[in-house]
């Protein structure tokens, strides 16, 4: 055994290999190239192209860097990988394009005007020549590395390289395929603008650019991931955002040292804010772009992901969470009261299970008026396992709807609705009141504006009910304790989660309570520590008083 293992490496050395059914006699050579193939483990397109090419510089012959690119990007093998060598007033060129990405029209003029050009029109100095006169395109940059090339060219663009040459230029001539603005689902108005973030950064930075014309705001772009590259954009606006906060944020995600975020938001979210079993959502999410103009304003950091249609809003709190954007879309008074309604959404959704089912097991401590609450009949379930099978029941029927195709929705609700809950209730497995409970708390979860914040909700509910069901009058205290112990400790970059209530501020508490008119509301919130907190000018305040 082993000879036979010295063997198998000494042919590993003399880069052979033995032929299946022959003596080691006939052993074929091995293709040197494959076996330099098989030992490259490259994180990043950079130490790739220093792998097969010593060093990330533009080689000068088109030769050589087809064989680097052929290496790197695999030319040749992935069919969408284009390198079109041609040659323009005597001297070869090639271009490099991502097939899928690149706009065909702005390549087909690119390519038709340097067609023109004779001998005599380049014969100083070609690649001057390509970049300042004769590419008709805007945007046009050039680099002295390879990587840039590629990772660019992956991301859409394309590159000309030019013989003799140790530069490139590249052009942004990508046309991603995308969707166009569509209203979101999970923040639906009935008044109000009816377009929403796509997969694309470009079109969503338009979309808030269109609602946001201020030359203060700043979109900074970088890339996280080491093989996805993916483009995250961090937006601010200049005279108004908190610069430390900006720069922490920045450092973060620049500091992000992973292969990738094919995930988008979610996981960039993670890498940089670090919050492993805290359920509560440390920064807000959202899909429509008037949302994130208006907390642009206020001083927020938002960062966009490519590929990704909700867009990250830091800092939050949690009333933050709690607010949606048809609470604006009516009078102070009317947006005050669906604000109202929905803080008692949100309050059922968490306590009205446990609180129930305190007042059940002792009866003792029901207030006077509330002395009807309680089961007027025992179920052959006990009710701690009843509340815990329904709750189950209600997430595992929450995950059949989004997956369940459009038109069979109402189908598996009618079947959810009529043959399991009345069935259970009639056959004495569960007690009315606690499906009729239960079905009001679900009802608060979806009300709630913040699809994460009603998810978090859930599982403290959850935990609720079991401290409750074990602990009694204890358990339910001690509970909800710590639930407030865990909303004030938390952080959402270095700012208090249950601003303004904690640390209380009763300006601004009042401003949460009830829906402020836009005249009325002269500050910005003062957590983000903004560098301009009046949203109107001393001009206009003395206006409004004349």
């Amino acid at each position: 055994m082993q000879a036979g293992q010295a063997q198998e490496e000494d042919r590993a050395d003399q880069g052979t290999e033995p032929v299946q059914g022959k003596g080691e006699s006939n052993a074929k050579p091995k293709d040197p190239k494959q076996k330099k193939r098989d030992k490259e483990l490259s994180n990043s397109v950079e130490e790739s192209i220093k792998y097969w090419h010593g060093e990330d510089k533009v080689p000068e012959s088109l030769d050589q860097t087809k064989e680097v690119l052929t290496e790197v990007m695999g030319l040749g093998a992935s069919f969408d990988v284009v390198f079109r060598e041609m040659t323009f007033g005597g001297t070869k060129a090639a271009l490099l394009f991502i097939s899928g990405f690149a706009k065909d029209v702005i390549l087909d003029e690119i390519l038709k005007r340097l067609t023109y050009l004779t001998p005599e029109d380049i014969s100083s100095d070609a690649f001057a020549a390509f970049m300042i006169n004769y590419i008709p395109h805007i945007q046009v940059e050039k680099s002295e590395k390879l990587s840039d090339a590629v990772i660019k060219t992956m991301s859409g663009m394309s590159a000309l390289f030019v013989e003799g040459e140790a530069q490139v230029i590249i052009m942004d001539t990508r046309s991603y395929p995308v969707r166009g603005p569509e209203e979101p689902s999970i923040e639906r108005v009935v008044r109000g603008a009816r377009d929403g973030f796509t997969e694309t950064l470009l079109s969503n930075i338009a979309l808030v650019r269109r609602r946001l014309r201020d030359p203060g705001l700043k979109f900074e772009l970088h890339q996280v991931g080491r093989r996805t590259k993916t483009d995250v954009s961090i937006a601010y606006i200049d005279d108004i955002a908190d610069k430390t906060q900006v720069k922490a944020v920045t450092e973060k995600i620049k500091s992000v040292n992973i292969e990738g975020i094919p995930l988008a938001d979610k996981q960039l979210e993670e890498a940089i804010i670090g919050e492993k079993w805290n359920p509560y959502p440390m920064v807000r999410y959202s899909e429509r772009p008037d949302i994130v103009a208006s907390h642009l304003l206020e001083g927020r950091v938002v960062v966009f992901v490519d590929t990704s249609p909700s867009v990250m809003v830091i800092p939050t709190t949690f009333f933050d969470l709690c607010q949606h954007a048809e609470e604006n879309r009516q009078t102070p008074l009317m947006g005050s009261y669906l604000r109202w309604v929905r803080f008692a959404g949100i309050f059922a959704s968490i306590f009205l299970l446990p609180l129930w089912m305190l007042f059940v097991m002792h009866p003792e401590l029901k207030p006077a008026p509330l002395m009807f609450i309680g089961p007027h009949e025992t179920a052959k379930i006990p009710l701690l396992v009843q509340f815990l099978i329904i709750e189950f029941g209600v997430d595992l029927l929450r995950m059949a709807a989004v997956h369940t195709p459009s038109p069979l929705g109402s189908a598996m609700g009618l079947i959810a609705a009529i043959l399991i809950g009345d069935i259970a209730v009639q056959t004495g497995l569960f007690v009315n009141e606690v499906v009729l409970y239960m079905a009001v708390a679900t009802i608060g979860m979806f009300a709630t504006p913040s699809y994460e914040l009603g998810l978090a909700n859930r599982v403290i509910r959850l935990l609720l009910l079991l401290a409750t069901g074990l602990f009694h009058v204890a358990g339910f205290v001690i509970g909800s304790t710590l639930l407030i112990v865990l909303l004030t400790v938390n952080r959402s970059y270095n700012s208090s989660y249950l601003w303004p209530f904690i640390p209380f501020n009763a300006k601004a508490m009042g401003a949460i309570l009830f829906r402020q008119s836009v005249l009325s509301s002269k500050t910005r919130p003062s957590f983000n520590k903004t560098r301009d907190n009046t949203r109107m000018s001393p001009a206009a305040g003395k206006k409004d008083k004349s």
